[in-house]
């Protein structure tokens, strides 16, 4: 069978599907039931680099630059094209199962709107870092003049080169508005028409009228026009995000309160113009200008503190990024680099980002040689696609979510790397002059030449690559006993067939099947065990009575039932062939061969 239809099989099939989308490196299943997937058989599907499960029946695959063709190639199989609409009942169980997230429930949903506002667009966004790059790599080399100065005319076949990336980047604001309204359930182009108001050459003309005048506000000189006696405040939008983000937000509720109050049968029109005629003349004269203060001052608050000491800033972003990038957390700084860049003409955190993003791919570099040499198929194959995704087009997250978030020794090693490369970025900005670049764009090997100061960035990012990548292949990413469990059945499986492959199993479930094979009385009472029926453990042991059903249950098995005399039966869950791969290392590493 091919990828496609290994996955659609593995998640239960198309009927199970409730919707499939994806963002730049995972497939986003909302399913039915996700509790027969077999998170084992999902990662050791070809082009897989991980599994996500998630709350709320929703299952994340991750498949790294595939992700189109992989998403392309589900919804083209036949059993796609005839697959069952889910009913009513399961659209809106899936709907509130969505919405459980923990504790903090609108915490998680504020950044996934974050999120899914940018994610759409990711494609498009780096794809015009090249063009940017491109052209920084053309100015570097004397071949025409420094494009991103306006004060720089250059050649006419240039300009036209130019304004391939401002094609993206002018009209940033209309793609956010596009998919945060989407994403927060209103008509995604009433979101796009609402913002585009603000963006008409006719709207930037009122601030030349003979009508407009200059006022002070937050401290900053804006420009005012009176609009029946309301004064309008004329910004540029070209490349704001914070304006559509807070839009969006509005127009959200509101299109869910004018669905209750107007009948269906008048909705598809006056919604719409419901919605158009209170959100458009709200944006121009309230949450646009508040979302340009706002970014405005978040930028002004990062730039104290890079003003106040460089060096300290080039080394708290980099040890700050590995755990904002999970969290989702990274994406308003992504609109304060755009927003210094249109403001100040350049930005200070990308280099030192940069040197996050290295020091990152540089532990998957590490983790990449090991698995090689260990003749570690699946890990090869997830480290080889993650390694290619972040230095060809600098996104972390098949490394973080492939490999780092699941082996707790990979962060330590990394965070020395981003150390190492925030020193000598921070120390070499203070001696000579600080990393910036004009434009924004993805931190890879091929965006290099966008820097300023390229001799300092490239062997600060060098260095944190080269830290992380020696740290892990030297003190492995994985503990001892996985290591020593991992060789064991690398060998077994050589020996078996001419294609071996490893279970992986993370920390957790290395921890808790330490605890099982205790409770069953150790290593030493086990005869033989194997998962079984997709959601338990089977255990054979030498004494029964050395079983400790209660301890089992403490160390998180969900129930312990005695088949037969000898023969037990662990009721572990989805994770259960991971539990019973750890439990087998655990009692190979210890129990002589």
């Amino acid at each position: 069978m091919s990828t496609a239809q290994d996955i659609l099989k593995a998640v239960g099939g198309p009927d199970n599907i409730v919707s499939l989308t994806h963002c730049a490196t995972r497939l986003r299943f909302q399913l039915v039931d996700a509790s027969a997937i077999n998170q084992t058989e999902v990662e050791s599907i070809k082009g897989v680099m991980g599994a996500v499960p998630q709350a709320g029946e929703r299952y994340q695959i991750i498949m790294g630059g595939a992700v189109q063709n992989a998403y392309n190639d589900i919804n083209a199989l036949p059993e796609m094209q005839t697959r069952r609409e889910p009913t009513d009942a399961e659209l809106k169980a899936a709907a509130r199962a969505g919405g459980v997230r923990g504790r903090f429930a609108w915490v998680d949903s504020f950044f996934e709107f974050l999120s899914d506002s940018f994610r759409p667009i990711l494609g498009a966004l780096l794809g015009a870092s090249l063009f940017i790059t491109f052209m920084s790599l053309m100015s570097t080399l004397g071949v025409i003049g420094n494009w991103a100065d306006p004060r720089v005319e250059l050649p006419v076949g240039w300009q036209f080169v130019n304004l391939l990336w401002q094609s993206v980047f002018i009209f940033l604001p209309l793609m956010v508005a596009y998919n945060a309204s989407k994403k927060v359930g209103a008509d995604p182009w009433v979101g796009f028409a609402v913002m585009a108001l603000v963006m008409l050459p006719g709207f930037s003309a009122l601030g030349t009228s003979d009508a407009a005048y200059t006022a002070t506000i937050a401290g900053s000189d804006v420009t005012l026009v009176d609009i029946f006696g309301v004064p309008l405040t004329i910004f540029s939008y070209n490349s704001q995000v914070f304006p559509p983000l807070l839009m969006a937000g509005i127009l959200g509720p509101l299109y869910k309160l004018l669905k209750k109050i107007i009948p269906e049968n008048l909705q598809l029109i006056f919604v719409p113009f419901l919605a158009m005629l209170i959100m458009l003349p709200l944006t121009a004269f309230l949450i646009g200008p508040i979302g340009v203060f706002l970014g405005a001052w978040v930028a002004g608050g990062l730039g104290a503190i890079n003003a106040f000491s460089p060096l300290i800033f080039a080394i708290i972003i980099p040890l700050a990024y590995p755990f904002m990038v999970p969290l989702g957390l990274h994406w308003p700084l992504n609109a304060v680099m755009l927003l210094n860049i249109q403001q100040l003409g350049y930005d200070f955190i990308q280099g030192p980002m940069g040197v996050w993003n290295f020091a990152c791919f540089g532990a998957t570099a590490g983790v990449l040689y090991i698995s090689w040499r260990g003749k570690d198929v699946q890990m090869r194959q997830t480290a080889t696609g993650a390694l290619a995704a972040g230095l060809l087009g600098g996104i972390s997250e098949p490394s973080l979510y492939g490999i780092h978030l699941r082996f707790k020794r990979i962060y330590p090693r990394m965070l020395i790397g981003c150390l190492v490369g925030g020193l000598i970025i921070g120390i070499g900005g203070t001696l000579t002059s600080q990393v910036t670049t004009n434009a924004f764009v993805f931190t890879s090997l091929l965006t290099i030449p966008a820097f300023s100061n390229i001799g300092l960035y490239a062997i600060s990012v060098v260095a944190a690559f080269v830290t992380s990548m020696v740290l892990v292949i030297i003190f492995d990413y994985r503990t001892p006993e996985q290591k020593a469990a991992a060789q064991r059945s690398s060998a077994d499986d050589e020996a078996a067939t001419a294609e071996p492959r490893v279970i992986v199993v993370g920390d957790v479930e290395s921890n808790q099947s330490k605890q099982w094979v205790a409770a069953l009385g150790g290593e030493a009472n086990i005869v033989a065990l194997e998962p079984v029926a997709e959601t338990r453990v089977r255990v054979e042991v030498n004494d029964s009575s050395a079983v400790d059903v209660e301890a089992l249950r403490r160390a998180g098995v969900q129930g312990v039932v005695e088949a037969s005399p000898g023969v037990w039966h662990l009721i572990a869950g989805l994770e259960a062939a991971q539990y019973a791969e750890g439990m087998r290392r655990r009692v190979a590493s210890v129990q002589p061969a």
